[in-house]
Parts: C-alpha cells; sequence; structure tokens
C-alpha cells in the first residue's frame, strides 16, 4: 500500500471510530437500530467512493485529505470550517438524545430507511462528483492546470458535491428518527451557502472561464430554486 492510501485508511478508521462514538456514547446502548443502520450506510458508501478515488486517483486523494481550518488558506473558509466541525456533532449528539429520552414524536421505522437511502443517495453524488473532477479539494484552492468542469451533475448545478452533502444532512435526522434534528438544516444550509459564495468569488478571480460558467449553469444548489 502507497503513503497515500495508507494516510487515507489511518484517517477512515479514525472517522469511523469517532463516527461511532458520536452516535452510541450518547444513546448509551448498542440495541439502537437506527443508529446502527445510519452508521453502516454512511460508512460503507463513503469507503467504496475512497476506494474509487484511491485506485484512480492518487494526486485527488491527497488532496482530499487536506481538511480543516488548517488546510485552508482563505480567512473566511478558516471560520466557516472551524464552526461547522462542532455544529455537525453537537446536532448528531442532540439527534441521538432526542431519540433516546422522546423529547419528540417517535419517527416511523420507514422514515428512517428513507434517511438512510437519502444519506446514500447523497455519498453517490459526491462519488459522482470526485468521478468527474479530479480538481475535487477538500480546500478552496486553484492549482496549476485547473480546468473548468461542466458536465455531469456539474451541468446541472454550480456546487454538486455541496448539493449532495444537503441530502445527506437531510437524511441524518430522519436516519436517526429525530424530528428536533431537522432544525439544524437550515443551519448547515447557510454554511455551506457562505462557503460556496466565496468559494465562488475565489474562483471568478483565479479560475480562467468559470465567470462564462457561471453564465451557463445559473444554480448554485438546487435546479430552479437557488
Amino acid at each position: 500500500m502507497d503513503a497515500v492510501s495508507s494516510r487515507a485508511s489511518g484517517a477512515a478508521l479514525r472517522g469511523f471510530l469517532w463516527f461511532f462514538a458520536v452516535i452510541f456514547i450518547p444513546a448509551w446502548t448498542l440495541d439502537y437500530w437506527q443508529g446502527w443502520a445510519f452508521f453502516l450506510t454512511l460508512a460503507s458508501c463513503t469507503s467504496l467512493a475512497t476506494i474509487y478515488i484511491a485506485r484512480t486517483d492518487k494526486t485527488l486523494l491527497a488532496s482530499r485529505l487536506k481538511i480543516g481550518p488548517k488546510a485552508e488558506t482563505n480567512v473566511r473558509q478558516k471560520i466557516i470550517t472551524a464552526i461547522g466541525a462542532p455544529l455537525f456533532v453537537s446536532a448528531i449528539v442532540i439527534m441521538v438524545l432526542d431519540h433516546r429520552f422522546g423529547w419528540s414524536l417517535a419517527v416511523p421505522a420507514t422514515m428512517s430507511i428513507v434517511g438512510d437511502i437519502l444519506a446514500a443517495l447523497g455519498i453517490l453524488m459526491y462519488f459522482l462528483v470526485v468521478r468527474e473532477n479530479r480538481y475535487a479539494a477538500a480546500t478552496v484552492e486553484v492549482v496549476e492546470g485547473q480546468t473548468v468542469v461542466s458536465t455531469g451533475l456539474y451541468a446541472v448545478v454550480r456546487h454538486p458535491m455541496y448539493a449532495g452533502a444537503v441530502v445527506v444532512l437531510i437524511g441524518m435526522p430522519l436516519a436517526l428518527a429525530s424530528w428536533w434534528g431537522l432544525v439544524f438544516i437550515p443551519l448547515f444550509i447557510g454554511l455551506l451557502a457562505g462557503r460556496l459564495l466565496d468559494e465562488e468569488a475565489f474562483l471568478s478571480r483565479h479560475l480562467a472561464g468559470y465567470r462564462d460558467y457561471m453564465q451557463t449553469v445559473r444554480y448554485r444548489l438546487a435546479p430552479f430554486v437557488w
């Protein structure tokens, strides 16, 4: 196994352990099928996507490993990513506690399954993005030789990876059986909107052809909405 793949494997393992803990420590039980279903859905789907990237594009894999506030060079992006991580953890904890203590009405099992399907769909969108765009780094940057990608999902919206993230975030409270979790969705969308607007301003200045692309593909996140 090469160094980049080894780093990716280690990061994935740490991420899975962290994700497991964030779900099952607040639940204080392993008898939580909704938690298991959501955990296994995200773990399996993201693992398959990572394996694909590792086999097809080591440069992209390396760029995906640079993540978080320290990896960003733009102050606004540092702030957004610094807020996003604790918000995501807090949201999961509250969703799990909602299910554990019954703060809101019970979520039907079918709705939890729908949430898992949405999560899988969001990861599928992520996979389609990284398959189409070898410059889909985890940070906002432009590298030498980078070109505008306007095919695949990029022909539908300008930020399909963020659109996929929104689909996952909508599915998450349903999957974890928490109606209260739905209140976090506007917060997540607000953070993503701030990130992508700043990203568009950066790409307009530094990536040749991006302004023309913005004129061709009108919608940023959701077709016919925004």
